[in-house]
């Protein structure tokens, strides 16, 4: 509703004809209608006369059309008086004293304007609850428009800047719009033109063309339209896919539920809901219209990471598709399966636009970056055409190297080890290398999973001096099973047991550990081990340490440590070598995306460390945290 021109005539026009009172406190309707006649230029001039200053322009403008406004706020300021009703605030209750107090040494511009508008403001309401509409000469632009100033004193909040008197209407106008909204006798001109931008909105969404149908949501929802906040949250969810959303009553409607609910439920699934537990979020979500045994079931299946985003249609298929691929760490080859089959997806009613419940997903959710959300929003889907948009870059780099190059988002691994096992599947793993009964979990953060591991003094039956690993699990694009444990707090030490014998019992499997060098002075060297096995027999192995090298079988001349660790080099610059060499000599990568951002089943390995021999010893240290 702004513009560079603006009509005062027409636009309070507009409001005084759409008005409808609201209920009052005590059940009655408050009937005072918004406007009076205008000031003459003669009245307006004597009010500058009387303050000694010019009225900025867009407040004069409103004076000469209607002297005085009932603005009708649900709390605070009820009531604008006309020219010869404002006067100077004068700050009778000392703000500014408190304001200055809080200003500290180096304060920001917008601050110290606050602190000082109190003496020099402007009032203008002469009916409110505790509270002044307040025009600061001290706060104006290069048009000449004074900043107006909202305190509501019972409130204890700052006050509410708008940058002009007419900036401040505008918002009062849309505010009054908001609380009639749900009102079925509410209609009118500017509700009929603003339902039609809903629709338009929404056709444009489905169509890909999100760019254009996100403003006219953020101005119909200004206005509090039905459905603009559902859909405006949908376009906002996927260009922030880790933010939370809230979508009302939605989850009342059976249609929209599966969708919805799990989406609603990833809060307190994740521990992070504080207000009152679980129950009190039932109770919520009951209190939306949504079946109690279908709220407890989601938030069970989310908290247990065993939910499945689970749609019918060809979408469906796709999605279950994909998840399979993701599972086990192929974040891109998924991604691309549901980039394909974005068109199949069909809105199952009027109110949604995406296929947001992806988002909840424990394994397909956390595939959906920012720059694909974008890309589902750029897609047409249910049954709407359009153009196709770019896709965007695929993720995971090839190979190895990505384990040693930090990045802007995250450093390097302090320290990581893997078992490779070539061609097959990977939930074989557990009984290869697993500790007794060792299952794989449901799909968990594997940058998480270890810390929240039991340690060996905390679990019955377990030694000290044994070293069993959280390892997440999955697949390479050269179909080689992997274990990884790219966050354990243990070193290579000399009880090490290489685990590659016991998982190449029938294939080849490959066994990796860097530990990096401690950081404190005199710490241990930094440490590199690599063995290979076949047919349950290790064939060759190095173990590097500092400038020590073990070594054993046939090394390749690739696989060479004395070529790979120079003496000469930095530590990052063998542990790169090293990996590229791996890479390329025996066909090893890792999904980076799975591994730092993704989800991943796990599973806890036997001990990488053997008993301690007669006269050999070992050192366990815990660190418990006590609270004061």
């Amino acid at each position: 509703m702004s513009g560079e021109a603006f009509n005062w005539h027409e636009f309070l026009a507009r409001w005084q004809q759409e008005w409808v009172p609201r209920a009052g406190e005590d059940g009655g309707q408050i009937v005072v209608p918004p406007s009076r006649p205008g000031a003459d230029e003669a009245a307006i001039a004597a009010a500058e006369e009387r303050l000694g200053r010019r009225l900025p322009p867009s407040y004069r403008e409103f004076l000469a059309v209607s002297d005085g406004w009932h603005v009708d706020e649900t709390a605070g300021v009820y009531q604008l008086g006309g020219a010869a009703d404002i006067g100077w605030f004068k700050d009778p209750h000392d703000m500014s004293s408190l304001y200055e107090e809080n200003l500290g040494d180096d304060p920001r511009e917008a601050d110290v304007l606050l602190a000082g508008m109190w003496r020099r403001a402007l009032r203008l309401e002469t009916d409110s609850d505790m509270s002044h509409a307040l025009l600061d000469p001290g706060d104006s632009d290069q048009d000449g428009e004074w900043a107006l100033y909202v305190y509501k004193g019972w409130s204890g909040e700052l006050p509410d800047r708008y940058p002009s008197f007419r900036a401040y209407m505008e918002a009062m106008y849309r505010r009054f719009h908001s609380g009639r909204a749900e009102r079925d006798d509410f209609v009118n001109a500017t509700t009929r033109v603003l339902d039609a931008h809903v629709e338009e909105a929404r056709l444009l969404a489905l169509r890909g063309r999100w760019e254009q149908a996100l403003p006219l949501l953020e101005e119909a929802l200004s206005f509090g339209r039905p459905r603009s906040a559902v859909l405006l949250n949908q376009l906002r969810h996927l260009l922030a896919p880790r933010s939370s959303r809230s979508y009302g009553d939605l989850v009342a409607d059976p249609r929209y539920l599966p969708e919805i609910l799990p989406l609603e439920a990833m809060t307190p699934a994740s521990g992070e809901w504080r207000l009152g537990g679980d129950d009190h979020w039932v109770g919520m979500m009951t209190a939306r219209g949504a079946a109690r045994e279908s709220v407890e079931a989601i938030l069970s299946t989310m908290r247990d990471g065993t939910y499945c985003y689970a749609p019918a249609s060809p979408w469906g298929l796709a999605v279950a598709e994909a998840r399979e691929s993701a599972r086990w760490g192929a974040t891109d080859a998924a991604w691309q399966l549901l980039r394909h089959a974005l068109p199949l997806w069909e809105a199952p009613g009027p109110s949604l636009i995406a296929p947001i419940g992806l988002l909840a997903d424990p394994v397909l959710g956390p595939l959906i970056t920012p720059e694909r959300g974008r890309e589902i929003l750029a897609t047409p889907r249910s049954g709407q055409t359009g153009p196709v948009p770019e896709p965007v870059p695929d993720l995971d780099p090839p190979g190895l190297t990505w384990l040693a190059e930090p990045v802007a988002t995250r450093q390097a691994f302090d320290g990581y080890r893997c078992v490779w096992v070539e061609g097959i599947a990977p939930d074989r793993l557990p009984a290869l290398i697993g500790e007794e009964d060792a299952q794989l979990s449901p799909p968990t953060d594997p940058r998480k999973a270890s810390w929240r591991a039991p340690q060996a003094h905390e679990r019955e039956g377990v030694e000290l001096w044994e070293d069993r690993a959280v390892v997440a699990v999955g697949r390479t694009a050269e179909t080689w099973a992997f274990a990884f444990d790219g966050h354990s707090h243990h070193h290579l030490s000399n009880l090490f047991l290489s685990p590659a014998a016991a998982a190449s019992s029938s294939s080849h499997a490959v066994v990796v550990w860097c530990d990096p060098r401690l950081s404190s002075p005199g710490g241990r060297p930094a440490a590199f081990h690599l063995s290979v096995a076949e047919q349950g027999v290790e064939i060759y192995a190095f173990t590097v340490r500092g400038t020590e090298i073990d070594r054993s079988g046939a090394i390749p001349q690739a696989l060479d440590p004395a070529r790979l660790f120079r003496p000469e080099d930095t530590e990052l610059d063998c542990e790169l070598r090293v990996v590229q060499a791996l890479h390329t000599e025996l066909g090893l990568s890792l999904p980076r995306f799975a591994l730092t951002q993704g989800r991943l089943p796990t599973f806890t390995t036997r001990s990488w460390t053997r008993a301690p021999r007669s006269g050999e010893g070992f050192a366990y240290l815990s660190f418990v945290r006590h609270r004061p």
